[in-house]
């Protein structure tokens, strides 16, 4: 009876620690979500490339006379604001005939339903990334590792779209005159995007790249086992192939990753209002950074091991 007791105890103990876990994440997630859904004021960065994202989760309208492209919806309620955006800059959110992604999380792909309603347009979502897209839960996504548990606490969920064209990397989508790349850096999950496509500013011809992700999550592993089969080529592949796009304007996923406030800021002084997103040394330093941070993980897990 006394050792069924203290079993009870231990049962009860680790049921009010799990709760407890289970509020501090929600809020922490929370507040998380609130900071990153600040509405910033729209503006172009270059010729027909516009911002149109939020404080820290980023999207970007690429406008052309056969339509126009929207690359990322942010969080689920994040898209009345990014058409908002879009209206204040003098366009309409109806004459938005595609929609890209960066990768199928909650934080970048949350609104994607919602602006695919109010548009009509086609979605298209990398092979790798579409089944957690069609599902809207980024919690059972292997490149998160032990925090897949997410799934199970019922977070990391948003509206689902509807998935209208999946591609391979290296696939270009084509709208009248405008044209995407789509590079697979795989890593983040197992179909993260980034995009290039060229932007014409006044006599420049510029290429525009925006980076998907090349974050680490906590505890995934890139030794065996890995966190899925090939994370770690899929990484080192991710570097090689960023660092060989030749970049002239610096976009992600997320706004301080290409320090977006700083140089927003100096476009008021700036000869031309595009050139302090011209910044092919700040791509390259991003890229630097997270392989570094890449190298100290693998080399902490093989030494572990």
């Amino acid at each position: 009876m006394r050792s069924l007791s203290k079993r009870r105890r231990r049962v009860v103990l680790l049921g009010a620690a799990a709760a407890l876990l289970f509020v501090a994440f929600t809020q922490w997630r929370a507040a998380i979500t609130r900071g990153r859904s600040v509405p910033d004021e729209p503006f172009r960065i270059a010729g027909n490339l516009y911002y149109v994202g939020h404080t820290g989760v980023t999207a970007f309208l690429l406008t052309g006379p056969d339509g126009h492209v929207l690359i990322d919806g942010g969080y689920p309620e994040n898209a009345p604001l990014i058409i908002e955006s879009i209206s204040k800059l003098g366009f309409d959110i109806a004459d938005v005939k595609v929609l890209l992604n960066s990768h199928a999380h909650s934080d970048h792909a949350g609104g994607l339903q919602a602006l695919q309603e109010a548009s009509g347009a086609e979605l298209w979502v990398s092979e790798g990334d579409a089944e957690v897209m069609t599902a809207g839960r980024h919690g059972g996504d292997p490149a998160l590792g032990p925090m897949r548990i997410l799934r199970f606490l019922g977070l990391g969920r948003f509206p689902a779209p509807r998935v209208d064209h999946e591609f391979e990397d290296g696939a270009t989508i084509r709208l009248g005159p405008l044209a995407l790349t789509a590079h697979v850096t795989a890593g983040h999950t197992r179909g993260c995007t980034s995009w290039s496509f060229p932007v014409r500013d006044d006599d420049r011809d510029l290429l525009a790249v925006s980076i998907c992700s090349l974050t680490l999550f906590p505890f995934v592993s890139l030794v065996e086992p890995e966190s899925y089969p090939g994370i770690r080529s899929d990484f080192e592949r991710s570097f090689r192939t960023l660092r060989s796009l030749p970049a002239d304007i610096f976009l992600a996923s997320h706004s301080n990753w290409f320090s977006m406030v700083r140089k927003r800021g100096e476009r008021a002084t700036a000869e031309n209002p595009a050139q302090p997103f011209i910044d092919r040394d700040g791509y390259l330093l991003h890229i630097d950074r997270a392989e570094e941070r890449f190298r100290e993980v693998l080399a902490d897990q093989q030494q572990q091991r």
